[in-house]
């Protein structure tokens, strides 16, 4: 957006929790919405609205309606000094309501329909409604993807302002705006960040903002609203390579998560947050499997250090730990260097699936015939184009590790796909796991980037088990002893090297022998 807006909505929230600089950090929900239509043309202000959410009005009378509560007053009959107040008992409606009453009155004006909210820092958007809309299933209009903020408008005429340290008391002080301190909450104040905010704090920081944007509208400022803050809608899919500079200043570590999850659970769960491209990273153990962690990079600092604020928030059940990472960590999983995988993935919107546990003599011909059977008995699901959507792990020297990703064209297919889990292909059973394009290159990395059983030095003193380890004599001979063993082989390497055999042994089969060293 280049042109002016015509109107700016002046957006102030507060939660039954943390305020000021830690607001949304403790994920407590939206409790009071407070907006004023401000006429960028004409400088003047509409009225002011107070939107309240009060759950526990549904629950008075024992029963749960689809109906809202809804209290329209007068500014005389208010405790806080809004010209009107809607209450409602749910977020949704709550929404809805801002964006039915917001749409009546930019109409009621009359000229221009372009509109774009400002709010007094990041938090109120990107860390209190987009986080709790995403946690309930709520779409969010259009109006809350971009704002303006306040606090970075005004560093334009006030370079040497410290951004951390804004607020509109502080952005009031050097504009000459008169500020009743005694009524006014300064939160740069020492203030218990944790107490819940006075229902009149909400109104006064919107009146004291429209005060700050309308004398930055006029002379000598002459302020233009043009570019506003961007809050990315979904996240994009996409490759990195390991020669691409990675700023650590932008990375973080996620810990506890669910096996099940993909790079786009972690995009739901910073929503607000803007990933950059590929940036959401799955981190796999040494058998290949997810082992609760992710790297996900930021498109800034700025982003990075909103997603530590959510530590400890939760997916589901389970609370998520968020740390700092490096540039370096996240290459180490998500760069990669293969033209093969870089074609694979070079196909936008593609869910990518993972199978497990292929023969390893399967062909593409066999994975096309398992996602869709001839015999029209069971559902097809059509690989995205054709032989082109199947990539096979190899090991460097050609031989398939029993792995391969698949490309579907969308999220039907790719669940009609998932459903296939653990059905045979000739003798196998096959796992099936949604997967992404940084666990592609992460699998390539560690099945290409070094050989299989690396070469270990002799030992100094040959060590054998006194014990024997055949069977006693009559017994069923249905035992194999492998010798001369690799020190680091694993029982992994054990099974890779009987190939075709592993499909005979029982499960729990394999059993280590180890020395005193």
């Amino acid at each position: 957006m280049t042109a002016q807006v015509e109107y700016l909505v002046v957006v102030f929230t507060a939660t039954s929790g943390a305020s000021g600089e830690l607001l949304g950090s403790d994920e407590k929900e939206l409790v009071q919405l407070v907006w004023q239509l401000v006429n960028v043309n004409n400088k003047t202000l509409g009225r002011v609205n107070e939107l309240l959410i009060r759950p526990d009005l549904s629950d008075s009378t024992g029963e749960k309606t689809d109906e809202d509560v809804l209290v329209e007053c007068k500014e005389d009959e208010t405790a806080s000094g809004a010209d009107c107040v809607y209450t409602v008992t749910s977020l949704d409606s709550g929404i809805n309501m801002f964006n039915l009453q917001l749409t009546n009155e930019v109409n009621s004006e009359g000229a221009g329909t372009s509109l774009c909210l400002c709010t007094d820092g990041q938090l109120h958007i990107r860390q209190v409604i987009h986080p709790e809309a995403a946690n309930k299933n709520i779409l969010v209009p259009d109006c809350f993807y971009s704002f303006f903020d306040l606090r970075k408008e005004f560093k334009n005429h006030f370079p040497t302002s410290d951004l951390k340290a804004l607020n509109a008391h502080v952005m009031a002080q050097p504009l000459n705006i008169p500020v009743d301190v005694p009524t006014v909450w300064d939160p740069s104040a020492n203030q218990d960040p944790l107490a819940v905010l006075p229902p009149e704090v909400a109104v006064q920081q919107v009146r004291l903002m429209t005060s700050i944007i309308l004398t930055l509208l006029c002379e000598p400022y002459c302020h233009s609203f043009s570019n506003p803050e961007k809050v990315s809608e979904r996240f994009e899919s996409g490759t990195c390579s390991k020669m691409e500079k990675v700023c650590d200043n932008t990375v973080i570590r996620a810990r506890g998560l669910p096996w099940q999850s993909s790079d786009q659970d972690m995009a739901r769960f910073f929503k607000g947050l803007n990933i950059a491209k590929g940036g959401a990273a799955l981190c796999l153990n040494a058998q290949g499997r997810r082992n609760g962690e992710a790297l996900v990079r930021f498109v800034s600092e700025e982003h990075r250090d909103l997603a530590l604020q959510r530590h400890k928030h939760h997916m589901g059940n389970r609370y998520i730990e968020v740390y700092k990472a490096t540039g370096e960590d996240f290459l180490k999983i998500a760069g990669g260097t293969s033209n093969e995988v870089a074609m694979f993935l070079s196909r936008e919107d593609q869910i990518i699936v993972r199978m497990r546990g292929l023969p390893f003599n399967a062909t593409h011909d066999d994975v096309l015939r398992f996602f869709s059977p001839e015999d029209g008995l069971k559902e097809t699901c059509p690989i995205s184009g054709g032989k082109e959507g199947i990539l096979f792990v190899r090991y460097p020297d050609g031989r398939p590790t029993g792995d391969a990703f698949v490309l579907f064209a969308c999220e039907e297919h790719a669940q009609c796909a998932l459903r296939k889990h653990k059905e045979l292909l000739g003798k196998r059973y096959i796992e099936l796991f949604k997967s992404t394009a940084a666990e592609v290159q992460q699998v390539l990395n560690r099945y290409s980037s070094a050989p299989l059983i690396p070469v270990a030095p002799a030992p100094l003193v040959s060590v054998l088990p006194s014990v024997s380890l055949l069977p006693p004599p009559g017994g069923v001979r249905d035992c194999l002893r492998l010798r001369g063993l690799p020190y680091t082989a694993s029982i992994e390497d054990i099974l890779t090297f009987l190939g075709e055999f592993t499909q005979d042994i029982r499960q729990h089969g394999v059993h280590m022998v180890l020395n005193q060293q």
